[in-house]
């Protein structure tokens, strides 16, 4: 297997310590593509930063956890790889010299770098979908303008960016996101509501982060993606439906106005977005899991049920709502999966964290969006607002436990 020509060479990858991380660098490696890393990253585990840069050898590695940094100086003593630390650091190496750049760094943290690769004019692999929420339209514009582009790598949108004929977005009828369901798919509202973080962390398909498979089991993930979805392709919220379709074989579909249905379909297995968002327009020879579609069996779909999952119908209004209602949803749900990890709130407290925390703020003006013009310190101050309106939220639910 010859990869194409002309495919990028020098990359960056930020997150490297987690799920997409770890498979983007497996790709690498089952590819066999020469690739010169130009940086690392990792959140809080420093052994497998370590472990990856002295397997890569980038010029540097950075850990976002600055207690951190001492161990991961020590491990990369005489390697002449360099270490630093902090939020500062890893937006500083995202907008290095690399021509292509994976965001995979969980939450509101990857905006930050994310805009930094964008401004570089680099190629950026998007799997942060926060990224795109909290920073809208304004981030594909500042690629854009750069002379480099973003390229989805969350299964759903990378099928729909496969199949999506920009050409002709007048057309489209419908984009359906496909989703698990998650480990809550078949459960009660009342089983629910009893949920420990050890069962909404069980995702049936796919092994991930808490925070990621939290967002699974809620549905806020797909809310998320929603939001993604709408800016990506330009698609107003009527037009974007989600679809369960638990055996993840459909990863998404287009439908256009002369009644076709576009769909892209493989086994669950996040190198292949990967690879498409690394070699695309071409396409990577690699090692990939064939599919099998006898094997696999039936293929099955259901409706989502919007009263056990509200996420859906949350996500759709911010959306809809525009202005700094996106971004305050997300960092509401990201401080309410926290005190749920925490065992401090319940399950379904989540959601209705989101919803309480979007209506205080609507109700105080706080959604219209700054007017400062900087697209980041914008979206800062409304993650602020909403985090401090959400910790309150999710405080009163604690103390009636």
């Amino acid at each position: 297997m010859n990869a194409p020509a002309g495919l990028p060479r020098k990359v960056t990858v930020l997150g490297a310590t987690g799920s997409v991380g770890m498979s983007t660098l497996d790709l690498f490696e089952q590819a066999q593509v020469e690739v010169e890393v130009v940086g690392l990253t990792g959140g809080r585990n420093v052994a497998r930063l370590a472990e990856q840069a002295l397997k890569w050898r980038p010029a540097l590695a950075v850990i976002e956890d600055e207690q951190g940094l001492p161990e991961l100086r020590d491990r990369l003593r005489g390697s002449g790889i360099e270490a630093a630390a902090g939020a500062g650091a890893i937006a500083d190496l995202a907008a290095a010299d690399a021509q292509w750049v994976m965001s995979a760094i969980v939450g509101f943290a990857g905006l930050a770098p994310t805009l930094a690769a964008a401004r570089s004019g680099a190629i950026v692999a998007l799997a942060n979908k926060e990224s795109l929420v909290c920073g809208g339209p304004g981030l594909l514009r500042t690629a854009k303008l750069a002379g480099g582009a973003v390229i989805p790598v969350d299964s759903e949108h990378s099928a729909i960016f496969q199949v999506f004929d920009s050409r002709a977005t007048a057309q489209v009828s419908r984009v359906i996101l496909t989703s698990s369901g998650g480990p809550f798919r078949t459960w009660t509202k009342a089983q629910m509501a009893h949920a420990t973080p050890e069962q909404a962390v069980a995702h049936p398909n796919f092994s991930m982060g808490a925070k990621i498979s939290v967002d699974s089991a809620s549905m806020m993930n797909k809310g998320l993606e929603i939001i993604e979805a709408a800016y990506l392709f330009a698609m107003p919220p009527e037009r974007l439906e989600v679809l369960i379709h638990h055996q993840q074989i459909i990863h998404s579909m287009v439908e256009y106005a002369d009644g076709s249905t576009l769909a892209q379909l493989g086994p669950p297995d996040m190198r292949a977005p990967i690879a498409c968002a690394y070699a695309w327009p071409d396409r990577l020879p690699w090692p990939a899991p064939k599919l099998d579609l006898v094997a696999s069996g039936p293929l099955t779909f259901e409706a989502p049920d919007l009263t056990r999952f509200p996420a859906l119908s949350l996500a759709k209004a911010a959306l809809s709502a525009g202005g700094a209602a996106p971004g305050a949803m997300n960092a509401a749900n990201e401080v309410a999966v926290a005190a749920f990890l925490d065992r401090k709130i319940g399950f379904l407290d989540i959601a209705a964290t989101v919803s309480e925390t979007l209506e205080r703020m609507e109700r105080d003006g706080d959604l219209v969006g700054g007017a400062n013009g900087d697209a980041l310190e914008t979206a800062r101050e409304t993650d602020a607002a909403a985090r401090r309106i959400a910790s309150a939220v999710t405080a009163a639910f604690s103390a009636a436990r």
